[in-house]
C-alpha cells in the first residue's frame, strides 16, 4: 500500500528581522519529487519512513538561526541588568498596598506607572474604570483601575495575555525586615524588597523580554495583550466582571493566557504549575440561649455549646488526616500513571521542608505520599473558634454561641454543592446522636473552585523548551496546594489555555517579611520569558501548518 506523507518546516527566523518577507505556503502537489525551493517535502513511501537530507538540513539550519537569535537575545538582557533592577527599585518603593485604606492613592499611583511603562513600548493602553467599594466601616473607596493593554495585530503570529498584578501585603520594616521593605536592597545576590516577586519583578520581567525585542528591533514573535490589576490581595475587587464584559472584545482573538505569580517547588530548579486546589469554608454555629452563663451556677446542668462544637469539630478528621466526611472522597479522580510519573522527578527535600515548616514530623514518609496529598487529594483544617474565651487568664463562663471556622481544599472532580451537602449531612448527623437541645446552623460563606491544566497541551510544551534554553535542565511539573482563583476564573471565562510560569525560588517569601527575588532569578526569568515568545510562535505556527495541510489533503 502507498502511503503519501507530508512534512512541514517552520522558518525559525519568521519572527526576527525583515519578518514581512513570510514565505507564502504553496498548495502541496501528490508528486513524488523533493525541491529544496519548498518548505515542504513530499514523500511517496512504502511500508516505511525515510528522512529527506533537504528535510534535515533545513531543520538544522533553521535550529542554528534560532540559537543565534536566542544568544543575541540573551546578551542583551545580561548586559541591560542594571537597568532591569533599577526599574524594579523604582516600582519597589511604591507602597502599593491594596489592604490598608489609607495607602489607595499610592495603588492608583502604581497603576500609572505600570501604564506608563507599557506605553513606552508602543502598547496601546486602556486604563478601565471599576467604580468603587464600601468597606466594612462604611468608608467608600474607588477601585483602582485595571490596564488592558496590546501590543501587536500581526494575523500570522499567536496573541498572547500575560496576567499581573502590581499591588503588595502590607509590611513594615518593624514587623521584622532586615533592610527598609520599600527600599530594594541587594544582599548577596538577593533582591529584597515588598512585591520583589510577589509580583512586581515577574511583571517587570515579562516586559523587559518584550522591550528586549523592540531595543533590538527584531520582530515580534507574537501579539502581546496585557491585564495588569492592583487588588490581586485584596480579593481581586471587580476583575472577574470585567473579565465577562471583555471576553467577547479584548479576549476574542487571545490564544494563550500566562500567570507568574506563584514559586517553584525548589529554591534552584524551575517549575511549571499546573493545577492548585480549591477551597470550599465552613462555619459551623452552636447556640444554647441569649447570654453567657456562670460555670458555677449553670455548669453540670446545660447542654454547653463549646462541647457539641467540639465533638463536632473532632469528627471531621482522623489521627491520620483523613477525612471522616461519607462521600467526600467518591468524586476525587483518579491517579493515572502518566501523573504519577510527573512526581518521580520532582526535586523535593522531605527533611528541608519539615525544618522549613518547624514540625517534628510528618503524616507520611515519602516524598511522593506528601506531594499527593498535599496538591491532588482532598484535605481538611480546623481554622479557630469564634466566642470561646481565648484572652490571656481564665474566665470561668460558659458562652451562649460559639462558631467553629474550618476548610476543605477540594480537588477535580469533586462539587462545591455536593461536598457542601455531605458537610451538612455529617454534622447533623453527629449533632443528633448527642440529644443537645442547641440550635446547629452549618453554612459555607465561600467556596473557590480547583484549577487544572493539561501539561501537553502546547503552551507548556513551549514553556518546558524556553526552560530547557535557559536553565539547561527540564522543569518540575508541579501543583500548588493553595488556591489560585485567577487561573480557574481566566479559564473559565475566556475557555482559552492558561498555564502559570513563574520565576521565584521557593525561598522568596511572599507576604513575609524579608520578600526577595535573587538577581540570577530576576535576569534568567527575563530570558526565559524571551525565549517563551519564540518557542510559543514556533509551536503554534507548526501547528497551524500542518492543520493547513491535513484540510488540503
Amino acid at each position: 500500500m502507498t502511503k503519501t506523507y507530508v512534512s512541514c518546516l517552520y522558518l525559525s527566523r519568521s519572527f526576527a528581522r525583515n519578518q514581512d518577507k513570510k514565505r507564502k505556503i504553496p498548495a502541496p502537489q501528490h508528486t513524488s519529487s523533493v525541491k529544496a525551493s519548498s518548505p515542504f517535502v513530499i514523500l511517496t513511501l512504502k511500508d516505511s519512513i525515510h528522512f529527506s537530507p533537504v528535510l534535515l538540513s533545513e531543520a538544522a539550519m533553521s535550529r542554528s538561526s534560532s540559537s543565534a537569535l536566542e544568544m543575541e537575545i540573551f546578551q542583551y538582557i545580561d548586559a541591560h541588568q542594571s537597568d532591569f533592577i533599577k526599574d524594579l527599585k523604582e516600582w519597589v518603593a511604591v507602597e502599593s498596598d491594596s489592604v490598608q485604606p489609607h495607602l489607595r492613592k499610592e495603588v492608583m499611583r502604581m497603576m500609572a506607572l505600570a501604564a506608563d511603562r507599557l506605553a513606552a513600548l508602543g502598547a496601546t493602553v486602556h486604563l478601565v474604570n471599576l467604580g468603587s467599594h464600601q468597606l466594612p466601616d462604611g468608608q467608600v473607596l474607588p477601585l483602582p483601575s485595571v490596564i488592558l493593554g496590546e501590543l501587536g495585530k500581526d494575523p500570522q503570529n499567536p496573541t498572547v495575555c500575560f496576567y499581573g498584578h502590581v499591588d503588595v501585603q502590607p509590611a513594615k520594616k518593624e514587623d521584622g525586615w532586615n533592610s527598609d521593605p520599600y527600599t530594594l536592597t541587594e544582599i548577596d545576590g538577593n533582591l529584597y524588597g515588598r512585591g520583589a516577586t510577589d509580583n512586581k519583578g515577574p511583571v517587570l520581567a515579562w516586559i523587559n523580554a518584550v522591550e528586549t525585542f523592540r531595543a533590538l528591533k527584531l520582530a515580534m514573535p507574537v501579539n502581546f495583550k496585557f491585564v495588569i490589576e492592583g487588588m490581586e490581595e485584596a480579593g481581586s475587587l471587580g476583575l472577574e466582571k470585567l473579565l465577562e464584559e471583555e471576553n467577547q472584545s479584548f479576549f476574542s482573538d487571545v490564544d494563550y493566557i500566562v500567570i507568574s505569580d506563584n514559586l517553584w517547588l525548589s529554591n534552584k530548579k524551575p517549575a511549571l504549575t499546573y493545577g492548585s486546589r480549591g477551597n470550599a469554608c465552613f462555619f459551623v454555629e452552636v447556640e444554647c440561649g441569649s447570654k453567657d452563663l456562670h460555670s458555677g451556677t449553670f455548669g453540670g446542668i446545660v447542654h454547653e455549646p463549646l462541647l457539641d462544637l467540639i465533638a463536632l469539630l473532632d469528627s471531621l478528621v482522623d489521627s491520620t488526616g483523613r477525612i471522616q466526611i461519607p462521600g467526600i472522597y467518591d468524586s476525587v479522580a483518579a491517579l493515572t500513571e502518566e501523573e504519577r510519573k510527573l512526581y518521580e522527578s520532582i526535586e523535593f527535600d522531605l527533611e528541608e521542608h519539615r525544618i522549613n515548616c518547624g514540625v517534628k514530623k510528618f503524616l507520611y514518609g515519602t516524598k511522593e505520599e506528601i506531594l499527593l496529598h498535599l496538591w491532588r487529594y482532598p484535605s481538611l483544617s480546623v481554622h479557630g473558634i469564634e466566642g470561646a474565651f481565648h484572652e490571656p487568664g481564665i474566665k470561668t463562663v460558659i458562652p451562649a454561641k460559639v462558631i467553629g471556622k474550618f476548610s476543605i481544599r477540594q480537588v477535580p472532580h469533586m462539587d462545591l454543592s455536593v461536598v457542601k451537602q455531605q458537610v451538612v449531612e455529617h454534622l447533623e448527623g453527629v449533632f443528633s446522636k448527642r440529644n443537645s437541645p442547641n440550635k446547629l446552623k452549618v453554612s459555607m460563606p465561600l467556596g473557590a473552585k480547583p484549577w487544572l491544566a493539561d501539561v501537553n497541551d502546547l503552551l507548556y510544551k513551549a514553556a518546558r523548551r524556553a526552560i530547557k534554553t535557559v536553565f539547561g535542565e527540564d522543569p518540575d511539573f508541579i501543583r500548588d496546594g493553595s488556591t489560585v482563583p485567577i487561573a480557574r476564573m481566566f479559564q473559565t471565562i475566556t475557555q482559552k489555555s492558561v498555564m502559570m510560569l513563574p520565576i521565584g525560588a521557593a525561598d522568596d517569601g511572599e507576604h513575609s517579611q524579608n520578600e526577595k527575588i535573587s538577581r540570577h532569578n530576576y535576569i534568567e526569568g527575563t530570558k526565559l520569558f524571551a525565549a517563551f515568545f519564540l518557542e510559543i510562535s514556533k509551536l503554534h505556527q507548526t501547528l497551524h501548518e500542518t492543520s493547513h495541510i491535513e484540510t488540503i489533503n
